[in-house]
């Protein structure tokens, strides 16, 4: 069997590995390269129960296992590490608590750690660009190939529903199934079949070089800024030495290329202020990366896994929002069951069948 799979970022793939595991013959198309959007500026954080209760719940379970296994099944390095998260908050100017030490010592005073949120055997980390080309080198070992080019639309038999490849610059690639995967950008695929909505959420991230100064403590903390509006903010120290710092999500327009993706400046400015407030290791000279991401967001919030309507051998798999790279390992194994066995093993994908939600009109993404 044939596989066409667009785009290159964590779920595209986990799904590449999965499916050449499985014996199929995979061709992963990327316009620009691995890991270029999200799954390469993300924070890497993943969390076993987080989703219970809800629809993602036996999704992240499973891959959580994965994501535990995975590191000695492939011979390559892409900093798991099991951590622990904390949660709390920036105490204010008028705060008493303003100069009491923090419980975590690396912490600046004031930041006030109220709870554990996990320990070790629930919480982990991983490098998302490292594991996203880690997958890809993984698939390519088993006989995958990586091409470079831009998908713009898919091609059926004539007279058919059914899929026979997919249209790449001015090539086509037979393929007897079609994957769309390209996050925020699968909007576009809603041009070739009927998809619903997939809409960009833009978070911006620094990354700095800690070294060891970080132990492996995730952080979710409440911050006031200088409005007196409450900002969320996330830490996530890698095995690497980096620590990833994310905050204050807006949505703006999704550029048609990923490579034009940019931060905002005014937020980085807002977000490295923060940073300095929460701990003397973050200071200026130690920025790696001032960066920006789009995170696929759905109309309900949950992801679009599963067959497309009224299209035989096509299959999508995006709009995984804040939890992409947590549950890319279980979704890429779902795709690959769904489409070598007919049904996926251990997933129950009715919660993310496409059909749930109305297509989107492509008159919409037109504009001319």
């Amino acid at each position: 069997m044939r596989v066409v799979i667009c785009g290159g970022g964590v779920v595209g793939a986990c799904t590449a590995y999965f499916l050449s595991r499985r014996g199929a013959q995979v061709i992963v198309v990327e316009s620009t390269e691995v890991a270029a959007a999200a799954s390469g500026k993300a924070g890497g954080f993943l969390a076993l129960d987080w989703c219970a209760g809800t629809p993602l719940d036996a999704l992240a379970r499973r891959s959580f296992q994965l994501h535990a296994a995975l590191p000695q099944e492939i011979a390559d390095d892409w900093g798991y590490r099991p951590m622990t998260a904390y949660g709390g908050f920036v105490a204010s100017e008028r705060d008493p608590r303003r100069q009491k030490p923090s419980e975590l010592d690396w912490l600046s005073n004031g930041v006030v750690i109220a709870s554990r949120l996990s320990t070790t055997e629930t919480t982990a980390i991983v490098h998302p660009r490292m594991f996203t080309s880690a997958m890809m080198r993984a698939a390519h070992a088993r006989g995958a190939e990586l091409r470079r080019g831009r998908a713009t639309g898919v091609v059926r038999h004539t007279h058919a529903t059914t899929v026979r490849g997919v249209e790449v610059d001015d090539d086509i690639l037979e393929a007897d199934a079609v994957v769309v995967a390209m996050g925020p950008w699968s909007l576009l695929a809603a041009e070739w079949m009927s998809l619903p909505a997939v809409f960009g959420q833009r978070s911006p991230s620094l990354v700095y070089d800690t070294g060891a100064d970080v132990p492996p403590h995730a952080l979710f903390l409440d911050y006031h800024d200088e409005t007196g509006d409450m900002v969320s903010v996330e830490v996530f120290p890698r095995a690497d030495g980096s620590t990833h710092i994310t905050a204050l999500s807006d949505v703006v327009p999704l550029p048609i290329d990923p490579a034009e993706v940019k931060p905002d400046p005014e937020a980085i400015g807002r977000l490295q202020a923060i940073a300095e407030r929460l701990s003397p290791v973050f200071h200026a000279e130690k920025i790696l990366a001032r960066q920006a991401c789009f995170r696929p967001v759905t109309q309900d919030g949950l992801p679009l896994i599963g067959k497309v309507p009224r299209s035989k051998g096509l299959y999508v798999a995006t709009g995984h929002n804040v939890w992409g790279i947590l549950n890319s390992p279980a979704t890429g194994e779902a795709i690959a069951e769904l489409i070598t066995d007919g049904a996926a093993q251990d997933i129950d994908l009715a919660p993310f069948d496409p059909m749930r939600l109305p297509a989107l009109d492509p008159s919409l993404l037109r504009t001319d």
